[in-house]
């Protein structure tokens, strides 16, 4: 999976932003720490929409720019954000599961009138952004 390196500063009194060094254009703000990734996940996403995405810079290139080393003075902090591209392609998986444990993925999905794959790719996608 591609990580590209974010740049997260907050002023006083101000939400957090979120840019990123390989993508000048790319950029969010948050109100809350916990909502960081999953917004900068979306705003990689919608990046990805009108330009094709590049190579992730490393961590050590990407700490080597000048500018990032001004803002992390400034006390700005280096984030890893996964990208999970939008691919309309549905592909089908084979996955094993404890009888318990898919009878209660089952019920979960029915409580929230979801299909058990929907259920599962919407519980990876919160667990991948959390992670």
């Amino acid at each position: 999976m591609k990580h590209f390196i974010a740049l997260v500063h907050k002023d006083e009194g101000s939400a957090f932003g979120v840019s990123f060094p390989d993508l000048p254009s790319a950029f969010s703000a948050v109100d809350r720490e916990e909502d960081l990734i999953a917004n900068a996940i979306e705003a990689l996403r919608l990046w990805g929409v009108d330009e094709p995405m590049p190579s992730p810079s490393s961590y050590e290139e990407v700490t080597a720019r000048e500018d990032v080393r001004a803002e992390l003075a400034k006390g700005a902090f280096l984030v890893r954000i996964p990208v999970i591209e939008d691919d309309t392609r549905v592909v089908r998986a084979n996955v094993t599961f404890e009888k318990g444990m898919l009878d209660a993925i089952d019920a979960a999905a029915r409580e929230r009138g979801l299909t058990r794959s929907a259920f599962l790719a919407s519980a990876a996608r919160k667990e991948i952004e959390a992670a």
